[in-house]
C-alpha cells in the first residue's frame, strides 16, 4: 500500500526523516529557552492521514513534537493481521509502521521530520523488535515504553521475555545510525496502568526504566510521570523524579515528560479542558520540559487531528501564562521521594544486572503493582484515595514500605470504592461528584482569553 503524493524535493537524499539532531537535544534545546515543548498521542493507519496529523501538528501555534503511533496488530506483533486489515481497507487505530513499506513511511514522513521536528514513534510492545527495526529504517531515533511498564498492563508476555527483548533492543538502538544523531528513549514507567497506583511507585519504576536503558547503552532519556488525582502530590512526585534521575543518572541527558491524566477523562469539554489546563501547571511547577496532551473527545473517541491540535494550544496558552519554575537544586525529603527512593534501593540490591533485578523484585514482591492482573504481579498491594484525593496504600504486600507508611497498615478495598475511585478525577472535573452527566451530550468549553 502507498500513499498518493511525491516526496518533497527537500527530503533527505536516502528517503529518511532527516532529523540530524537528536529528540533530547531538541527538547533540552527549547526548555532552555524557557517554552515547554507539547506532543499530541496520534496514530492513523492511512498514510495520508498520518501525514497530515504530522504537519498540523508541526504547524501547531505551541511548541511541538510528532508522534507516530503504532496500531494494536503490530504492538502484539500480529503483522498478518495488520496486512489483512490494510488490504480489506479497514482503519487500524494506528500506523502499521512495520507493515507499511519502508518507501510508504518515508513519503509520511519527507520534509516534515526534521531538526525542528523530531518525531518520536510510541508503540506499547512487551517484545518490540520489529518496532526498532522498522523505525530506524525510517531514519527515526526517538520511542518509548519499558521492559517493565509494556509488559504488565498490557498481556500475558512473561516478564523474564519483555526484559530479554527490551535489553536486546536497547544495545541495537544505542548505536548511532547516522552521524550526529543520538538515540533517545523515553520511560513509561510513571503511567504505569494510567492511575491507582501510588506515585511513589511510578517515580521508582520510571527511574528504574531509565536505569535499565542506561545499562544497556542508551545516554538519551526522558522520565515520565503521568498526572494522578491530587495536584500537591504531582508536584511532590515530580520533583522527586528529577532528584533521583540527577543521582543516579548523571551522566545521561535526561529531560521529563508529564503526561495528562492517563484513566477516565472527563466527559464534558470543559472538564477536559480543565483537567488538561492542570497537567499544564503541574509541568511548568515543577520544570518538566515536555507535556503528553489529551483532548475533550478522549472520554468517547479516538480524537482528530483538529482536536488534537486544539489541545496542543490550549496546553501552549495555558505554559506561557506560567512561567516555569526553576528544578530543585538539594535532596526531596518529601512521602514520594522517600516511597520511591526506598523501593529503588530494593530493587538495585536484588540482583547485580538490573534486568533481573527488576524479575527478582517482581517474584519477590518488592514491586507490586494494585489492581494489575498479569500473572507475574503479586497482586498482594492494594491502594486507595484518602478525602483529599491523595493516593495511598492501603495493603503494602512485601513492598519495603512498611516503616514509611506504617508497618502492619492494612485497610480493605470495596469494590465500591474501587469504583469510585476510578472515576474520581472524571466527576471532579465535570463537577459531577455523583455521576448525573453519564449519557449527556458533552458541554462546550470556554475559550481561554
Amino acid at each position: 500500500m502507498t500513499v498518493e503524493f511525491r516526496v518533497p524535493s527537500h527530503a533527505t537524499e536516502d528517503g529518511t526523516a532527516g532529523n540530524s539532531t537528536g529528540f533530547g537535544e531538541f527538547v533540552r534545546h527549547r526548555a532552555a529557552t524557557g517554552e515547554l515543548v507539547v506532543q499530541p498521542r496520534m496514530g492513523f493507519s492511512d498514510p495520508a492521514r498520518m501525514r497530515a496529523g504530522l504537519l498540523a501538528t508541526r504547524r501547531a501555534a505551541a511548541t511541538t513534537v510528532g508522534t507516530l503511533t503504532v496500531d494494536s496488530y503490530t504492538r502484539v506483533g500480529d503483522l498478518a493481521a495488520a496486512r489483512d486489515a490494510l488490504r480489506a481497507g479497514i482503519a487500524l487505530n494506528g500506523y502499521p509502521l512495520a507493515t507499511h513499506p519502508q518507501e510508504t513511511t518515508a513519503q509520511v514522513l519527507a520534509g516534515i521530520a526534521a531538526d525542528d521536528f523530531p518525531v518520536q514513534v510510541r508503540h506499547g510492545s512487551a517484545d518490540p523488535g520489529h518496532i526498532f527495526t522498522a523505525l530506524t529504517a525510517a531514519g527515526l531515533s526517538a520511542t518509548e515504553g519499558g521492559p517493565v511498564s509494556y509488559c504488565l498492563p498490557y498481556g500475558r508476555t512473561p516478564l523474564e521475555k519483555s526484559v530479554d527483548s527490551w535489553a536486546r533492543c536497547c544495545e541495537d538502538f544505542a548505536e548511532p545510525r547516522r552521524p550526529g544523531v543520538r538515540p533517545h528513549l523515553e520511560t513509561f514507567g510513571g503511567c504505569m496502568l494510567g492511575q491507582l497506583c501510588p506515585p511513589g511507585q511510578l517515580v521508582a519504576l520510571s527511574v528504574l526504566e531509565a536505569l535499565f536503558f542506561h545499562r544497556h547503552g542508551v545516554r538519551s532519556i526522558s522520565v515520565s510521570y503521568a498526572q494522578q488525582s491530587h495536584p500537591g502530590q504531582d508536584r511532590e512526585a515530580v520533583r522527586a523524579l528529577r532528584v533521583l534521575c540527577a543521582r543516579l543518572l548523571p551522566d545521561a541527558d535526561v529531560h521529563i515528560v508529564v503526561y495528562a491524566y492517563m484513566g477516565l477523562f472527563p466527559q464534558t469539554a470543559d472538564g477536559a479542558r480543565a483537567l488538561l489546563g492542570e497537567a499544564t501547571r503541574l509541568a511548568r511547577a515543577t520544570g518538566a520540559e515536555r507535556l503528553i496532551v489529551k483532548t475533550e473527545a478522549e472520554a468517547d473517541r479516538i480524537p482528530t487531528v483538529a482536536e488534537n491540535v486544539a489541545a496542543l494550544e490550549h496546553a501552549a496558552r495555558t505554559a506561557r501564562r506560567h512561567r516555569a519554575e526553576a528544578p530543585p537544586g538539594a535532596d526531596d525529603d518529601s512521602q514520594v521521594h522517600a516511597e520511591a527512593y526506598a523501593l529503588i534501593d530494593a530493587v538495585l540490591n536484588a540482583a547485580p544486572d538490573i534486568g533481573r533485578a527488576l524479575v527478582q523484585a517482581f517474584k519477590r514482591g518488592l514491586l507490586d503493582i494494585p489492581y494489575c492482573l498479569h500473572p507475574d504481579n503479586a497482586g498482594r498491594s492494594r491502594s486507595y484515595l484518602d478525602r483529599d484525593g491523595r493516593l495511598r496504600w492501603a495493603d503494602v504486600g512485601s513492598l519495603p514500605l512498611a516503616p514509611l507508611v506504617g508497618a502492619g497498615r492494612s485497610r480493605p478495598v470495596t469494590s465500591g470504592e474501587l469504583m469510585s475511585a476510578l472515576s474520581y478525577v472524571r466527576r471532579t472535573f465535570d463537577g459531577d461528584p455523583y455521576g448525573e452527566l453519564r449519557g449527556r451530550p458533552r458541554g462546550k468549553a470556554v475559550e481561554d482569553r
